[in-house]
């Protein structure tokens, strides 16, 4: 039986009782631990395939076949966008480093681990926090697990079929005079795509932390309403440093977010007032 085991045994009698500090850090650890064996073993695997991951899904948005070019361009003549089929992509890639391939295998296979891995290492962080939460609290975070790992996947898939086209084809082919060749070091595409990916994939977890500062009252709906454009104007500043610089590449990055930003404010919303009904109920 583990230690949370014996704690919510030991609390279903004693409902003041409260866990030591050393199991704490205890438990905490082996939560830890078991996540890291995740990462690893989902990186192991990602290793033994890393030459077609590297050149079919980190290398993806820079070929011309990418999904992303054929389905942006064609969503583009429907509405007459022409900013939406991007021109042809002509990446030239170097290693400028002795073991560079080597390390950067290790690299890939660490953060597809990290992602593929997300939902499990999230779980690992609930059952330790989870026994410090009343049963009501419990059950309006229900379902944590799920949604968490949801919105993850999908700024992660936001970023890579959306941002990460715009973004690589409008570097690949900026230049400032014709006497200058763009020769892209593979460590400098790897970080491109992997603040990207990771990035957006943390972004879109904003509703969940929306929620949870609402919960213990940090967080108000009338503070994010008065702060609303503020928040416009970081993510217009955000999108206009991530995509090339015109305004349909702005807008496509920035209404999502946008997006995100106002359903935090009807999270938080709901959860002050569940807050309150809570306190009126404890008084």
């Amino acid at each position: 039986m583990s230690i949370v085991d014996k704690f919510l045994s030991k609390r279903q009698s004693d409902p003041a009782a409260e866990m030591a500090f050393v199991d704490h850090i205890e438990e905490l650890r082996w939560h830890i631990i078991r996540s890291l064996l995740a990462i690893i073993i989902c990186a192991i695997v990602v290793f033994f395939n890393i030459e077609w991951i590297f050149d079919r899904i980190i290398l993806g948005p820079a070929h011309t076949d990418f999904i992303s070019y054929k389905v942006l361009c064609r969503l583009g003549e429907m509405i007459h966008v022409s900013a939406l089929c991007l021109q042809e992509i002509k990446l030239e890639f170097q290693n400028t480093e002795l073991s560079g391939q080597f390390m950067m295998s290790f690299s890939v296979s660490f953060m597809i681990g990290f992602i593929v891995a997300f939902p499990y290492i999230f779980w690992q962080f609930w059952k330790f926090v989870k026994p410090a939460l009343k049963p009501s609290e419990l059950k309006m975070a229900r379902g944590i697990v799920f949604w968490t790992s949801l919105l993850f996947f999908v700024g992660v898939a936001f970023a890579y079929y959306v941002i990460a086209p715009f973004t690589i084809n409008f570097f690949a082919a900026y230049q400032l005079s014709p006497s200058f060749k763009n020769i892209i070091t593979m460590a400098n595409y790897y970080d491109t795509m992997s603040d990207l990916i990771l990035g957006m994939g943390l972004v879109f977890e904003l509703p969940v932390v929306v929620f949870f500062l609402s919960r213990v009252g940090i967080l108000t709906p009338k503070l994010m309403r008065s702060k609303r454009n503020y928040a416009i104007l970081i993510i217009f500043v955000l999108a206009a440093v991530i995509t090339p610089p015109d305004w349909f590449s702005i807008w496509l990055v920035a209404i999502p977010l946008i997006m995100l930003y106002e359903a935090g404010i009807s999270i938080s919303s709901r959860a002050e007032k569940q807050r309150r009904r809570k306190e009126m109920l404890n008084n």
